[in-house]
């Protein structure tokens, strides 16, 4: 925490998105309104799975825990950047700052793991469907959605605990809108080769993985259904599949193009607009997408409505 002359500040100040005065209360009711329909809904998501009783199956149980991930690691990050644009002192506790960081880092490790479930209980669901409730117990889906947040708490307790060695003598300004591993590894005066290897071998660990495992669930998924005859069955293969995919690509997608490309091409403000996405649009739409695109999901949205209606 301190070495010789050197004292670890007791704030950040984070810089936030923009300095410009004009823009500050325009972003403030955009993300208010991105940050509103986020945490509705995924909650909505999560009581409507818990209500209708024909919704209680492997996928709903995991699409359950996404939206909890999502409304959680969203409200981990907004509400902080909402108060950039407000305040003119943009402080955040050293405490406040680690706390976050570790926060964010375990839920989306463990939103990262969990995809990869999902996939594997497509896989199950399309390729074995007579085995499907034998392989997918209740007892092997709390198992799986445990060890997702174990794995992301693991990774959480290595980066933290990396970022708590350094020092930070030069600078307390962080250029970003909440306590990201690069804008803090920036403005340390310690050396951060030690934290920059962690992140790239677990975080390329995790990605690998969850990546290798999705894309195997899906190539065999694409044989089941091609082999298939039944345009139903088709048809029902491709909308429960194709909602988890699209959510899949744009989660890795912006991952991968914020810790993985070369260090020569880093820009903050560029991962700033890409941090948006991730930690603030993406929560927002993974609900949407799931809505949208499946069918199961509107009927019990309707089935629920109705029954509220009578209920009056």
């Amino acid at each position: 925490m301190a070495s010789g002359n050197c004292t670890t500040p007791t704030m950040f100040i984070l810089s936030g998105l923009t300095d410009d005065p004009r823009l500050q209360m325009p972003l403030f009711v955009v993300f208010l309104a991105i940050y509103f329909t986020t945490v509705l809904m995924n909650l909505g998501m999560i009581a409507l799975i818990s209500i209708d009783l024909r919704l209680h199956t492997p996928m709903y149980f995991f699409l359950q825990n996404l939206s909890f991930m999502d409304a959680t690691y969203s409200t981990v990050i907004t509400p902080r950047m909402l108060m950039t644009f407000l305040v003119e002192m943009k402080t955040i506790s050293y405490i406040g700052c680690i706390m976050q960081y570790f926060s964010f880092v375990l839920l989306i490790i463990s939103e990262c793991l969990l995809l990869a479930v999902m996939a594997y209980d497509r896989y199950v669901a399309i390729c074995k469907p007579l085995l499907y409730t034998i392989i997918m117990s209740k007892t092997v889906c709390w198992s799986l959605v445990k060890a997702s947040y174990f794995w992301g708490f693991l990774n959480s307790v290595i980066h933290t605990s990396g970022l708590l060695r350094l020092n930070f003598c030069s600078s307390n300004v962080v250029n970003h809108f909440f306590c990201d591993n690069s804008p803090l590894f920036q403005i340390s005066s310690s050396s951060t080769a030690v934290n920059e290897l962690l992140v790239f071998a677990f975080g390329s660990l995790v990605e690998t993985s969850s990546i290798t495992s999705t894309f195997i669930s899906y190539i065999l998924i694409i044989q089941a259904v091609l082999r298939s005859r039944s345009k139903e069955r088709k048809y029902k293969a491709y909308s429960t599949c194709a909602s988890h995919l699209m959510t899949v690509i744009l989660f890795h997608g912006t991952i991968i193009f914020m810790y993985f490309r070369p260090v020569t091409s880093y820009s903050l403000n560029t991962d700033k607009i890409a941090s948006l996405f991730y930690t603030v649009v993406i929560p927002m739409l993974n609900p949407i997408i799931y809505s949208w695109r499946n069918k199961e999901v509107k009927d019990g949205l309707r089935r629920t409505i109705a029954t509220q209606v009578l209920l009056r």
